[in-house]
């Protein structure tokens, strides 16, 4: 080591043995030197720091040893803790002691070594690092504690974070004059050491000042971002006294004369936090962070690498096809920003310590905590269906969080008692543990909390804000008021409630749980008329009855009436803008009022799950496939564990035309939920897009252990039109069911049934069913006449019927409503439907034109299906047909 003996070495080894051995040097800096030792007690490696020995000499060990211990109580996750610290005397008494401290040893760089190899970084890494350490700082500040020395080699990077070391040591170094003019501080700047880096310190750290304050901080942050994107400080000079004049005498030079790309906002806020005067840069670190994200959000950039979240409307849409959430007639919102910098956290189940019965209550009180942390700004919080998966889970919590791809997990253990004569009481014990990759597992935080059950929404409340407190995150004034708000007062509409929450996953069928979820939110809000949540929540149960088919007037209209009770009750909570888009999205069909109460919520709640994964479907039903595939792709990233999202992304690239990559999707979707039948159905219809028949066939013959039979036939013949890969057993038992197999829908059982029985060859059955069928669609449009769908479902069953003229007439009327709503993928299936009525009553020339255009545009039918498809089977043979159908299975517009 250059400027240690190894005496030195030596007893540094022997002062320390049986605490941590000393292994070998990593680096030196101008005030310490650092090895790579191991933690004896704790079993763990860490980075031991030794000031250097005439710092020591100088210094003297209490005042430094004050200091370092007071930043050791800072814990953030941007911020590398102090582990340890101490001091080894010499045993001849002949030399200071070797004063010392550990941290984590973190796997990875320093910025100063990225930017040694880089010179500048791209604008979305220079932020990142700026908005964490920012963060960082915010936190410290609030805790009383200034850095005092903030610079590149001060900044590790690993595993795609930033972490900010050494507190401590320039507040130790710079010791305020304490009745005498011979203190340690003018001892250690005589001798020739600067308390701070010249090229990084503020102006009134470089004229001596001893009131610091987090502003100072914040000027040498800004000075680290100015040379991550220009590739130096902005003042520098050949001594330390040049570079401190500068500062003084010269301006800042301009980063965009050297990086045009750098957004003028960006720059402006470059600038601001370099200004001379304090009171004249960002209050604060999170002021920062607000700068910089409104200064990208001005320039209209979004830096990459940056997630947004997305979830699933929470019925099970996806039964229903992904063509039809909302339609466009305006620009699509693109989802508000997150934070630049944010921490990342899932709040597993907590676990029911109470009767079985209860568990629903377990899983409200989790998804409330959850619910209210995902609200702030700054927090990644893993949506509810990752989350939900490790339910029970006997996995490591290390590996749970890195499935997850978060740096805490939030547990909790939960009973409700409601024995004896006294109030019921509910217990909650939760606990934040720190598991980042690379860093050793720690509790942050735990408590417990015993209250009646009155108090719930206090503890719920309580245990979200000081988890925040915990995370070292900022509270303005509304964040702290969405943390405690009490969603109601009356407890038994709360409960009924949770049930109503609960009863959406249960194991019946779709409609029989809309059914019973639809009662039970009609009774919370009967308990309590003001309750906000519940009437969103029965808003968009009733939204999605009448999206699944029960399209009468009732339906409708209770559906209108809980919307806009919510959002009379409540316009900003994210909740009543969902419920009311999902009115406008699902009965209305009306895209453009959709997106715009979609927008309006992201802007309030840029994270939530549900809002986003509705943008994401609007873009989609706009025709905006490539925008969508980037929403949903971001969702993963809030939502890692979810199957849906990864069924949702295969059904758009099948859209895409992108067959094998949907095919590897679907089967991602199936490792996580083997029992998706949407999952599964997509794999196969990728499997026939490509021509490899036999392999989708052998996806529906032979499903995964765990699907009911029953309800497999039911969807592969009900839904994308795919009833002929089944096989005749399977067929056979479609032919049986009863009608509430298709969830009590006459006209999904008359067509189905048409359709299999016309591919087997019986006209005489398959024409009563069409009349069935007919029968309820008619029933349909006289409750609602302008549901396009409708009037192509009744246009197909016609077909069947021989009823050419009328049949066509209905499917055309499908598509031009479909057309003047903009809905792209609802015209484009209805177009596919329009093709077949053609085929059916013997109009080939109109269906091999309109097949023709459905290859032209982005759909799901390739060149390779219209050879296999049965539907299509009479037109093979015709010389145009036989040109359209030849070539390539998978390529783009094949």
């Amino acid at each position: 080591m250059r400027g240690e003996s190894e005496g030195y070495v030596d007893r540094l080894r022997a002062g320390l043995a049986g605490r941590y051995r000393v292994e070998r040097p990593l680096g030196q800096g101008g005030m310490a030197t650092v090895y790579f030792a191991h933690d004896l007690r704790h079993e763990r490696p860490v980075a031991l720091k030794v000031l250097r020995s005439e710092l020591s000499a100088l210094l003297g060990p209490e005042r430094f040893l004050r200091e370092i211990r007071l930043a050791a109580r800072l814990q953030h996750p941007h911020i590398l803790t102090v582990h340890d610290s101490g001091q080894v005397d010499d045993p001849a008494r002949e030399s200071p002691p070797l004063l010392w401290f550990t941290m984590p040893f973190v796997e990875g760089e320093s910025l100063r070594d990225r930017l040694q190899r880089e010179r500048t970084l791209p604008l979305d890494a220079a932020l990142r690092i700026t908005s964490a350490i920012a963060l960082a700082l915010d936190y410290a500040h609030r805790h009383g504690v200034v850095h005092r020395d903030v610079k590149p080699e001060n900044i590790l990077l690993a595993e795609g974070q930033a972490f900010l070391a050494d507190f401590g040591i320039a507040r130790a170094l710079h010791l305020e004059p304490e009745g005498s003019a011979d203190t340690a501080q003018h001892r250690l700047t005589g001798t020739g050491f600067i308390v701070g880096t010249p090229a990084y310190m503020s102006p009134e750290q470089a004229a001596g000042q001893g009131d610091l304050d987090g502003r100072a901080d914040l000027y040498s942050l800004g000075c680290v971002l100015y040379e991550m994107l220009s590739g130096a400080p902005p003042h520098t000079g050949p001594t330390p006294q040049a570079i401190l004049a500068s500062r003084f005498r010269d301006p800042v030079p301009p980063m965009r004369g050297q990086r045009p790309e750098i957004p003028p906002s960006v720059e402006a806020v470059v600038l601001r936090t370099l200004a001379t005067a304090p009171e004249q840069r960002f209050a604060s670190g999170a002021a920062l962070v607000q700068g910089l994200e409104g200064a990208m959000a001005r320039s209209g950039s979004r830096p990459r690498g940056m997630r947004a979240a997305a979830f699933v409307v929470v019925l099970c849409l996806a039964a229903v096809g992904v063509f039809a959430w909302s339609r466009q007639r305006t620009a699509v919102p693109t989802p508000a920003r997150p934070t630049l910098a944010t921490l990342s956290l899932a709040v597993l189940p907590f676990q029911n310590l109470g009767a079985a019965q209860d568990e629903y209550f377990a899983a409200g009180v989790t998804d409330d905590v959850r619910g209210r942390l995902a609200s702030l700004p700054g927090v990644r919080v893993i949506a509810g269906a990752s989350a939900d998966e490790y339910r029970d889970s006997r996995k490591p919590p290390r590996q749970i969080a890195r499935e997850l791809g978060v740096e805490y997990l939030l547990v909790g253990k939960v009973r409700w008692e409601k024995a004896g004569a006294g109030p019921a009481r509910v217990r909650v014990s939760p606990e934040l543990v720190y598991l980042a990759a690379g860093a050793a597992p720690a509790v942050r935080w735990q408590r417990s909390f015993d209250a009646v059950l009155a108090d719930v929404f206090q503890v719920q409340g309580t245990i979200a804000a000081q988890v925040a407190e915990a995370l070292g995150l900022a509270l303005g004034g509304g964040a702290q008021e969405r943390l405690v708000a009490r969603p109601t007062a009356n407890l038994a509409a709360y409960d009924a409630y949770l049930k109503a929450r609960d009863a959406a996953f249960g194991s019946s069928g779709l409609l029989e749980r809309i059914d019973r979820a639809i009662a039970l939110y009609e009774r919370a809000v009967a308990l309590d008329s003001t309750f906000t949540l519940a009437w969103s929540g029965l808003a968009r149960t009733l939204a999605q009855s009448h999206y699944n088919g029960r399209t009468d007037s009732v339906v409708r209209t209770r559906a209108r009436v809980a919307a806009e009770r919510a959002f009379s009750l409540d316009s900003t909570l994210p909740a009543a803008r969902l419920a009311l888009g999902d009115y406008f999205a699902l009965v209305e069909r009306d895209s453009d009022r959709a997106l715009e109460q979609f927008g309006v919520g992201l802007q309030v709640a840029p994270a939530d799950a549900d809002l986003l994964e509705a943008a994401g479907f609007a873009q989609q039903s706009a025709g905006r496939l490539e925008e969508a595939l980037a929403t949903l792709r971001q969702a993963e990233g809030v939502d890692p564990r979810s199957a849906l999202l990864p069924r949702r992304i295969a059904f758009l690239l099948l859209w895409l035309r992108r067959y094998d990559e949907a095919e590897r999707v679907a089967g991602r979707a199936l490792a996580l939920d083997s029992t998706s039948l949407a999952a599964l159905e997509a794999k196969a219809m990728a499997l026939v897009a490509e021509g490899r028949l036999d392999e989708a066939r052998r996806v529906i013959n032979a499903p995964p252990p765990g699907i009911d039979p029953t309800d497999l036939v039911v969807y592969v013949a009900n839904y994308w039109d795919m009833f002929w890969l089944l096989d005749d057993s399977q067929q056979r038992l479609l032919l049986r069911l009863p009608l509430a197999a298709f969830g009590g829908d006459p006209l999904a059982a008359a067509l189905t049934r048409t359709q299999v029985l016309a591919l087997r060859g019986d006209s005489a059955r398959a024409m009563i069913y069409a009349d069935s069928a007919r029968l309820a669609a008619e029933r349909h449009l006289r409750e609602d006449p302008g549901v396009p769908d409708q009037h192509t479902l009744l246009g197909l069953a016609l077909a069947y019927l021989g009823r050419g003229e009328e049949a066509i007439r209905e499917g055309e009327r499908g598509v031009a409503l479909a057309t003047a709503d903009r809905d792209v993928l609802t015209t484009v299936y209805l177009r596919h439907q329009l093709a077949r009525i053609f085929v059916r009553t013997g109009r080939r020339d109109r269906a091999i034109h309109e097949l023709g255009g459905l290859l032209d545009v982005s759909y799901y039918l390739s060149r390779a299906w219209l050879r296999t498809d049965p539907e299509f089977a009479p037109l093979r043979g015709d010389p145009r047909f036989e040109q359209l159908t030849a070539g390539p299975a998978s390529r783009p517009g094949a």
